[in-house]
């Protein structure tokens, strides 16, 4: 059974599945197979959404855990975190976007914002997992 205290981890397990399920998208619909791009997207977004409820439901519980690292570390953590929260707000209509214009078939408006979308998101996935690791695992 997972427990409120379990949900940081399922939270970058969640992020690091999107970040995998986007690259795989990327090269799906590089080589042209449009279908199982749809679907691997769609399942990244589903993936991200889960990931959204799981994030927001630990932290109405918890609140914030605080960086204990001091130093250096501790700069590079709060620069990773900054951009990863800027972008992950950012991502959350850009990626609802991105998608409302395939489903819609408005394919040539799904790739001008695809082109931002899809590495903003990759990179806000990876740092998820990252900044995961820093408050979770480095102390």
């Amino acid at each position: 059974m997972i427990t409120i205290h379990d949900l940081p981890a399922l939270n970058a397990c969640l992020n690091a599945t999107a970040a995998v399920l986007l690259g795989i998208g990327y090269v799906l619909i590089r080589r042209g197979r449009i279908r199982q791009h749809r679907a691997v997207m769609l399942a990244a977004f589903t993936t991200s959404i889960l990931f959204l409820v799981s994030y927001l439901t630990y932290h109405a519980h918890t609140g914030s855990k605080h960086f204990p690292g001091t130093g250096p570390i501790r700069v590079v953590y709060f620069a990773i975190l900054l951009s990863h929260t800027v972008l992950a707000a950012a991502i959350v209509p850009l990626a609802a976007i991105t998608l409302s214009r395939a489903l819609h078939a408005r394919f040539e408006r799904h790739r001008v914002i695809a082109r931002w979308t899809l590495p903003l998101w990759m990179y806000v996935s990876v740092t998820g997992v990252i900044v995961y690791f820093m408050l979770y695992r480095l102390y």
